[in-house]
């Protein structure tokens, strides 16, 4: 590459300019790898969280046999009251 006298190259210019580069560069790939890491762990706290649900799922009650309890129970207090009287 020719130096045009017009325009000369400032060799201080350009190194400056390519740190700036460098530095830029740097932070960019920084977040790009912060990005990563917080979607890794997004990742893993989903696979937790659904986890949790499928355990809850198991242990919940469907809701015909909690009305089928409330009913016998309703039954049981009304035969008992009617005896005690």
């Amino acid at each position: 590459m020719t130096a045009d006298p017009e325009h000369p190259v400032v060799h201080g210019e350009v190194a400056e300019l390519r740190r700036c580069l460098d530095v830029e560069q740097a932070r960019v790939e920084g977040g790009l790898a912060l990005l990563r890491h917080r979607a890794a762990e997004t990742a893993k706290d989903l696979d937790d969280l659904s986890l949790r649900v499928v355990a809850l799922e198991h242990t919940r009650w469907p809701l015909p046999a909690v009305a089928a309890l409330t009913a016998v129970g309703a039954v049981v207090v009304a035969v008992w009251q009617a005896l005690g009287r």
